[in-house]
């Protein structure tokens, strides 16, 4: 290799390193943001508080993304990522475990991140467009995830896709509401919404016979607050073991239980 080889390779090598070092400082700084609008609002920190924060010149976050806004919308991108990545659970468990856990990681995500949740399904600061399109796009991505799990693809008609999306958008306000108050534990809301979910698939099997709706598993009792203390603990054992909602579905989608 040439004195001139090799010097190009070693300023490609440098390079590369610069740049991993760049972007673990972008995602660190990121992950500090991510803390700090958790659950406080967009107006309510300056960049001075976020550069204390986070321990940096305030000049280092301008760097990166150039202004408190592109900061804010660099964070709601990586909470939607985090978000559809949560709601595709294992596609090695039965469909109806994965829808439930879809609905439940959706509600401890927006638990845990409630503020970045509300500017998410709020459209932002204002009408602010770019978060509008975020959220449009999490909305798809999590629609595709729900046909995944109920029907095992996400080539479906258009008129299920409406109807998963109707089914979404009551699952955003039903959230945000249960956000004001929590005076519900969270397996609660989370199997009301599987249980509009199950109208919603045989709502989508009448309108799209090709789509059928999975059976319903006969042993499955939602978790309603109204137990008795053993049954309760019972209920919450049986969901929390992935055993909670339409375990037949693991037959596959139209397959339904033998007459007896």
């Amino acid at each position: 290799m040439t004195a001139g080889g090799r010097d190009a390779q070693v300023n490609r090598g440098q390079q590369s390193g610069a740049s991993s070092r760049s972007q673990a400082r972008r995602s660190e700084l990121i992950a500090t943001g991510r803390k700090l609008f958790a659950n406080t609002s967009y107006d309510a920190l300056s960049m001075d508080d976020i550069a204390s924060h986070a321990g940096v010149a305030k000049g280092l976050i301008y760097y990166y993304f150039k202004s408190k806004r592109g900061y804010y919308l660099a964070i709601v991108e990586d909470s939607v990522s985090e978000l559809v990545t949560l709601a595709s659970s294992d596609p090695g468990l039965p469909r109806a475990v994965r829808v439930q856990r879809t609905v439940e990681a959706y509600l401890r995500f927006a638990q845990e991140n409630e503020s970045a949740y509300r500017t998410i399904i709020n459209g932002g600061v204002g009408f602010d467009t770019q978060v509008q399109a975020i959220r449009d796009a999490v909305r798809q991505g999590l629609v595709l995830t729900l046909a995944e799990g109920a029907y095992g693809t996400q080539d479906i008609p258009a008129i299920a896709k409406l109807a998963l999306l109707g089914w979404l958008s009551s699952v955003e306000w039903l959230t945000l509401e249960w956000l004001g108050h929590q005076e519900l534990a969270l397996e609660i809301p989370r199997d009301l919404l599987v249980r509009m979910l199950r109208h919603t698939l045989d709502t989508i099997e009448e309108f799209a016979p090709e789509c059928p709706s999975p059976p319903p598993d006969p042993d499955w009792r939602p978790v309603t607050g109204r137990e008795p203390a053993d049954d309760g603990q019972a209920a919450d054992a049986n969901t929390n073991t992935g055993q909670g909602v339409d375990t037949d579905t693991a037959q596959g989608p139209g397959a339904r239980p033998e007459d007896s």
